[in-house]
């Protein structure tokens, strides 16, 4: 008889062809048997060759349960992706992940899940937990290193002022508060990630983890620079707290 899930893993993707399987590749049998992971795919669509590599994902048993936007005429928010994951999610504690996210470690950061999750007194206070997000040390300039400390701090500090803070490209959500919360707001559709450690905040306390660092791609940074980058953040954010919604109409993909 196979065990309960611990951790439900949730992977939102569209047009991520290039960089999804280096990501599913890191749930090897040994770690999902070890740690008790399920791992989502929410697909919002994609039209590259994203498809034939969740295909073969699947038939490679990376993959525990699947699910697909097929509303051609819209394009999905990518709330709405992971709502639509966590729809499927079994176990007690949720970890949504974006395809283009790396963990530096995959067992660190399924050791610092899963000794959060199981933490008697955590369990009663911390309805999240949040990592630190940095950019591989092979793809690394000196802006990003200054970006990301800052960053880093800014998140922790939100989270100290009861304000409520996380980074989209991991976040760690116990299931029962995320489902308390309603999820995530699928009509933001940049911004989502803030509003709803906003709403957990209330709930109680964000755990910061910090061995359970993730690196994300820079290819947002490099297009567009982190002036412009930390802007649409930052209205996008006063939007979302002001008004319930996001400045932007419509995130736009990034897939160099």
């Amino acid at each position: 008889m196979q065990e309960a899930a611990q951790i439900s893993f949730i992977i939102p993707v569209l047009n991520e062809e290039r960089l999804l399987m280096r990501l599913l590749e890191q749930f090897t049998p040994e770690r999902r048997t070890k740690y008790g992971l399920e791992i989502i795919l929410s697909d919002g669509g994609s039209t590259d060759g994203t498809p034939k590599v969740i295909a073969e994902a699947r038939e490679r048993g990376f993959v525990t349960a699947f699910v697909q936007h097929t509303a051609q005429e819209r394009r999905q928010t990518i709330a709405e992706g992971r709502n639509a994951g966590a729809a499927l999610a079994s176990a007690p504690i949720l970890v949504l992940i974006n395809a283009d996210t790396l963990p530096q470690s995959m067992d660190a950061l399924c050791e610092s899940v899963l000794a959060w999750a199981n933490d008697a007194h955590l369990a009663q206070i911390s309805p999240a937990a949040t990592t630190p997000v940095r950019i591989a040390p092979e793809e690394r300039v000196w802006s990003d290193v200054v970006f990301h400390a800052f960053m880093n701090t800014y998140v922790q500090a939100l989270n100290l002022l009861r304000i409520g803070m996380g980074r989209g490209e991991c976040q760690i959500i116990r299931r029962a508060d995320f489902e308390a919360v309603g999820g995530y707001d699928a009509r933001i559709v940049a911004g989502e990630d803030f509003d709803l450690y906003t709403k957990l905040r209330k709930r109680g306390t964000i755990t910061w983890l910090p061995k359970a660092l993730v690196y994300e791609s820079p290819r947002r940074f490099r297009k567009y620079g982190y002036v412009r980058i930390v802007w649409r953040w930052f209205s996008n954010s006063i939007a979302v707290m002001l008004l319930g919604r996001s400045v932007a109409a419509e995130w736009e993909l990034i897939r160099e």
